[in-house]
């Protein structure tokens, strides 16, 4: 299992637009071959940061979804990046 996690920061004035224009890649990431999880949401704290979060089955799963990557709108806007993949040798209920 793959978790990718982090953030991304945007103008403080365009995280709204960011966010809304990201509806359709959440969409489409949740229904992907291999997708367990997958969201983008404002921080509730700093206004420019866009958290992320995504947890895949595997590699080829991520590949498969990526293709591209961003869209040159959202890449455009992105200021600042920090988004890391993990991976994940076992889980646990807490």
């Amino acid at each position: 299992m793959l978790i990718v996690s982090g953030r991304v920061h945007v103008a403080a004035d365009a995280r709204d637009g960011y966010l809304d224009g990201c509806q359709e890649v959440v969409t489409q990431a949740r229904s992907a071959p291999g997708c367990l999880d997958f969201a983008l949401s404002p921080d509730l704290l700093d206004p420019t940061r866009v958290n992320v979060y995504e947890r895949w089955e595997s590699d080829a799963d991520l590949a498969a979804f990526r293709g591209s990557g961003p869209d040159t709108g959202q890449l455009a806007a992105i200021v600042d990046a920090e988004v890391m993949k993990y991976r994940i040798s076992a889980t646990e209920a807490p």
